[in-house]
C-alpha cells in the first residue's frame, strides 16, 4: 500500500520570500534611477515575483527531491514496516532526518542485542554438550570395556555397570531439568498454590541432607527456635525444590566443620523473606550477575566433581519469578554466601 505525501511549502515559500524581496529591490533602485519610481508598479512587480517563482520552485522542489523522500521512506519500510507510522509521509527534512535518526538506533540496538543474544547462544549450546558429552563417554566408556570382555569378571561387571548407571542417571536429571527450566521460562508450568508450614518444609529437607551434610560436618540449623508455624501460600513442592537447591549448594560450597543457617523474617504485612545463610567458599563480585544463568559454573572445573547438573540456580529464580515474588544474593568472597527469597505470607 503506498503513502500519501504530506507535502510543505516552507521551503518555497522562504526561497520566494528571498526571491521578490531581492529582485522587488533591484526593479525599485532601476526604475527610482532611470524611470519615475511607481509603488504601484513596485507592488505589481513583487506580487507576481513571488507567485511565479514559489509556483516553479514548488514544482521543482516536488520534481526533485519529494519523490527521492518518498523512496527513502518506501526503502525503510521494507526494512522494517513496523517502524514507521501509518501516517503520510512527512517531506521537511528535520521530521525526516529524525525519523531516519531513530531508525538507524533502533537498527543498532536491535543488532547489539542480536549480538548478545548470539553469543548467549553459543555459549549456552557448548555448556550444553559439555554437560551431556562426559556422562555420554563415561557411560560408553565402562559398556565398551564391557564388551571387550571384561564383562566375564563378574566384579568388574557390577562395578562397571552400576557406574554406567550412575551416568545414565546423571543424563536423565540435566535432560529433565532443561524440560523443567523450558517450561518455566515459556509459562507452560502451572503451579499448584496451597498454603502450608514453611517451618515444617524446611526441617522436612533439613532431614533429607542431614547425612550429605554430616559428611562435610557442616551443620543445618534455624537462626532461632521456631516454635510456632508460619504459613505462606505457594507451590509446595516448588518451594521444596528452591530450597533443595539452595541448602545442597551451600553444602557443596561450605567449609568442613562449617554451617547453614536458615532464616524467616517478617518483609511487610503479608510478606515473609526467607534466608538460606552459610559460612563456605563465597563468590566474587563478578560472577554474580551471571549466577542464575543456565549452566553458568563458578568453578569450572571443580564443581563439575560435585555433580548437579548446573541449572539448579537457573530453576530456582524462575520458580520464585513464576511465584511473582523476588530472588536475592549478597556475597563474600571466602566468607560466604547468601540467598533469599519472597513468599506470600497466609493470614
Amino acid at each position: 500500500m503506498q503513502r500519501k505525501l504530506k507535502k510543505t511549502y516552507k521551503f518555497a515559500f522562504k526561497t520566494a520570500s528571498y526571491i521578490t524581496c531581492f529582485l522587488t529591490l533591484l526593479m525599485g533602485v532601476f526604475l527610482y534611477k532611470f524611470y519615475t519610481l511607481d509603488w504601484v508598479q513596485i507592488i505589481y512587480i513583487a506580487i507576481t515575483c513571488f507567485i511565479s517563482s514559489f509556483v516553479i520552485i514548488q514544482y521543482r522542489v516536488e520534481q526533485f527531491i519529494y519523490k527521492r523522500v518518498k523512496k527513502v521512506y518506501d526503502e525503510l519500510t521494507l526494512l522494517e514496516s513496523s517502524t514507521l507510522k501509518k501516517e503520510r509521509i512527512t517531506t521537511d527534512m528535520a521530521t525526516l532526518t529524525k525519523e531516519i535518526d531513530k531508525f538507524a538506533k533502533d537498527r543498532k540496538l536491535e543488532i547489539e542485542m542480536l549480538k548478545v543474544r548470539e553469543e548467549y547462544r553459543k555459549e549456552f549450546l557448548g555448556n550444553v554438550s559439555h554437560e551431556l558429552k562426559t556422562p555420554l563417554f563415561t557411560v560408553q566408556g565402562y559398556i565398551l570395556t564391557l564388551l571387550d570382555g571384561a564383562i566375564k569378571d563378574k566384579n568388574v561387571r557390577e562395578k562397571y555397570l552400576n557406574n554406567a548407571n550412575k551416568g545414565v542417571d546423571r543424563l536423565i536429571y540435566i535432560v529433565r531439568d532443561l524440560d523443567m527450566i523450558t517450561k518455566l521460562e515459556i509459562g507452560d508450568l502451572s503451579l499448584n498454590i496451597e498454603t502450608f508450614d514453611i517451618v515444617e518444609l524446611i526441617k522436612s529437607v533439613f532431614e533429607l541432607f542431614e547425612m550429605k551434610a554430616s559428611k562435610k560436618h557442616i551443620t543445618l540449623t534455624f537462626d532461632v527456635d521456631y516454635k510456632e508455624p508460619i504459613y505462606v501460600i505457594a507451590d509446595k513442592e516448588r518451594i521444596q525444590q528452591v530450597l533443595t537447591n539452595l541448602i545442597v549448594n551451600s553444602i557443596k560450597y561450605g567449609r568442613q566443620q562449617g554451617t547453614t543457617e536458615v532464616s524467616i523474617e517478617n518483609l511487610i504485612k503479608n510478606k515473609i523473606i526467607i534466608r538460606v545463610t552459610d559460612n563456605g567458599e563465597g563468590i566474587e563480585e563478578k560472577h554474580i550477575p551471571r549466577l542464575f544463568e543456565r549452566f553458568y559454573r563458578v568453578d569450572k572445573s571443580g564443581s563439575r566433581k560435585e555433580g548437579g547438573s548446573g541449572l539448579g540456580l537457573a530453576i530456582v529464580k524462575h520458580i520464585i519469578e513464576a511465584h511473582d515474588e523476588k530472588i536475592y544474593i549478597e556475597s563474600e568472597f571466602e566468607v560466604g554466601s547468601e540467598f533469599s527469597f519472597t513468599l506470600e505470607k497466609s493470614e
